[in-house]
Formats: structure tokens, sequence, C-alpha cells
């Protein structure tokens, strides 16, 4: 089941239900398999938890790493930078996200890959550069049809597109 009900136009974030979100949070309570992990994470990221988003993120970055595949390390390594990300770490979250969809493309994991420069994109985007952004999402767009990813996520990368795009006008504009 999906919580994401949309995406702001101005700033990328997901539009969640608070309520489903907190009461999805309560029902996987302390659960320690990967998945769950990686759950807790999003959810607590989502719910502005992102003190507590940042020690489970730690947590499943290395549960992966001891106990999953390469796969699920770079997923759990581009969840952490996203909740990087919404602390305002910029940097790490941009080495980070960088590090994964170089590692994700090597192996030719598209959706992966796809996954990394999306958020890859939105962390251009918070940082202002809006053509390195846009770049990044352009390249996911691809990666995503070459997935088959499900419309959802063609429909999220094309919204990040055109935000990108339009902060991109509104700089050229104001310069």
């Amino acid at each position: 089941m999906s919580y994401i009900r949309g995406y702001d136009p101005d700033t990328l974030r997901e539009i969640v239900d608070l309520r489903e979100c907190q009461e999805r949070l309560d029902e996987i309570g302390p659960q320690r398999s990967l998945p769950a992990l990686l759950e807790r994470v999003w959810l607590l990221k989502v719910l502005g938890r992102l003190d507590e988003a940042l020690v489970i993120s730690e947590q499943s970055v290395r549960v992966a790493r001891m106990a999953g595949t390469r796969k699920d390390l770079l997923r759990a390594r581009i969840l952490h930078a996203t909740v990087l990300q919404a602390r305002g770490a910029l940097p790490a979250a941009m080495q980070e996200l960088t590090t994964c969809a170089e590692e994700a493309e090597g192996a030719e994991w598209s959706g992966i890959a796809a996954f990394a420069l999306q958020h890859r994109g939105k962390v251009s985007y918070d940082a202002g550069d809006y053509d390195e952004a846009r770049t990044d999402f352009k390249r996911a767009l691809f990666l995503r049809q070459d997935a088959g990813a499900a419309d959802e996520q063609l429909e999220s990368t094309l919204l990040a597109i055109d935000a990108a795009d339009r902060r991109r006008s509104r700089t050229s504009v104001a310069s």
C-alpha cells in the first residue's frame, strides 16, 4: 500500500496522510527485519521525526551490510541519504547518492540507479542547482522507462522535471 498521495509541486516532498503513516508506524513497532526497518525510516522521515529516522536508517544500513544483498544495501544507503537531505546535510547526501547511482548503473540495476538519481536530483533542487537537478531527473526518467517502472514513478519524475524547469526559468528571469 502506498501512503503517498502526491508530491508538493514546489518542494517535491511527498504528500502523505500523517494519521495513516503514524498508524502504520505503530503497526510495525520494533520489528527488526530489513523491510520493516526501511519502512520505519521512510515513515519517520515523512512524519518529520528526523533524529529517529537517522538512527534507524543507520541501523538499516548495518543490517543490509551484514545480512542483505548488494541491492538491499544500496536501497538502505539511498534511504539513509534521503534522511541526510531532510536534515539539511546536502553535501553528505549528494556524495552518498552519487556513489549509489554509480554502483547501481555499473551493475545495470536501472530501477535502483533511477531511485538514486531521482533523489540526487532532489538534493540539487534543494541546493538551488536546478540545471543539475533537471539532468538527474531526466536520467532517472530514462532509466525508469528502461526498467518498465510503474506510471506513478514516471509521473513523479515528470513532475520533478517540470518543477526544475519552472525554478530554472524563475532564476533566469531574476538574473
